[in-house]
């Protein structure tokens, strides 16, 4: 059981509030040591699984500095500014609309950003934008945007990515079936994937709603 410290590491570091990576570091230090690693050991792990999946690392690696410079230069605020013009604009149209094309996108394997990429630095900011037309939105309603529009990233992605079966998570699906003795169809679980997705994005449509309704109701508060 001492081996699974590192969750509890995990869950009090982010109760905490504590920086994530280091956190997340921490934690996996933590575990090895508990395993009757020392910490060299521990350490040439790091190194090691960091070289051989540097073709993960690497991409976001490049991708920071980039978005660091964007956003430096005002790319937060021009994207705020754009959304304030269109009169339809609501925070929830705005996170719903991501989180539908996040899904197609996901669907057919295409990747269109992430957290880092495009959440932070662009659909999070559009949704706030399109807040502040009634006011600047307090503290409390602008970390409930953020929290939201991250959520329209996990969700668009997650659930709608084992719908083709030319996507990896179908065929992950299906060898974790085959490991397990359980005779399956792979179409027959691509397939099923696409009442999940829609149903979550439904379930994302009342949400935003709800966003919108306590947004417009911490604004009319404020002022």
């Amino acid at each position: 059981m001492i081996k699974l410290i590192g969750i509890a590491v995990v869950a009090v570091g982010f109760a905490l509030r504590l920086n994530p990576l280091l956190v997340v570091v921490a934690a996996g230090i933590a575990t090895g040591l508990a395993a009757g690693l020392s910490f060299h050991e521990v350490m040439a792990l790091f190194g090691t699984y960091f070289v051989e999946n540097r073709f993960m690392t690497l991409p976001v690696l490049l991708m920071l500095p980039v978005v660091g410079l964007l956003e430096r230069h005002g790319l937060r605020e021009r994207v705020a500014s754009l959304i304030r013009q269109s009169a339809g604009a609501t925070t929830g149209r705005v996170l719903l609309s991501y989180h539908a094309l996040r899904a197609a996108a996901s669907t057919l394997a295409v990747n269109i950003g992430n957290h880092a990429s495009l959440v932070r630095p662009v659909i999070a900011p559009m949704a706030e934008g399109a807040a502040s037309r009634d006011g600047v939105p307090t503290p409390r309603a602008s970390a409930d945007i953020r929290a939201h529009a991250a959520a329209s990233e996990n969700l668009g992605n997650f659930f709608a990515d084992d719908i083709l079966v030319a996507v990896g998570p179908v065929l992950l699906i299906k060898g974790v079936f085959d490991a397990a003795g359980v005779r399956t169809d792979i179409l027959t679980i691509a397939w099923w994937g696409a009442p999940t997705a829609l149903w979550v994005l439904a379930v994302g449509w009342w949400r935003y709603r709800a966003l919108d309704r306590r947004v417009g109701g911490s604004n009319r508060d404020a002022k």
